[in-house]
């Protein structure tokens, strides 16, 4: 059975820093692109952050120099690094891994940023 689980967020102040974790279980994890999604209220689901299994990223423009994306293998567990937080950052995060046609996607995690 295919497990993604979140956690790491939480409630925190404008400038304030999460990370936030994604642990999979059931799938050769290192194969796997891993992606990172929000969702605010109101507003379409989003990606945010993207790393391949080469580990190359990619970043949503309104996240450039703020967010990290990062995944140990190892561990099979992916990461988000979120700093300088601002409360347009206030969402749901998914976590999102894909392999050709294989496609999971986490429960979220909310992340509240405010004062």
């Amino acid at each position: 059975q295919v497990q993604l689980v979140e956690s790491g967020g939480g409630l925190v102040q404008p400038g304030g820093s999460l990370r936030l974790s994604c642990a999979a279980s059931g799938i050769g994890f290192s194969v796997y692109a891993m992606n990172w999604y929000r969702q605010a209220p109101g507003k379409q689901r989003e990606l945010v952050a993207a790393i391949t299994s080469g580990g190359s990223t990619n970043y949503a423009d309104s996240v450039k120099g703020r967010f990290t994306i990062s995944r140990d293998n190892a561990k099979n567990t992916g990461y988000l690094q979120m700093n300088t937080l601002k409360p347009d950052d206030t969402a749901v995060y998914y976590c999102n891994v894909r392999w050709g046609q294989y496609e999971y996607w986490g429960q979220g995690t909310q992340v509240t940023v405010s004062s």
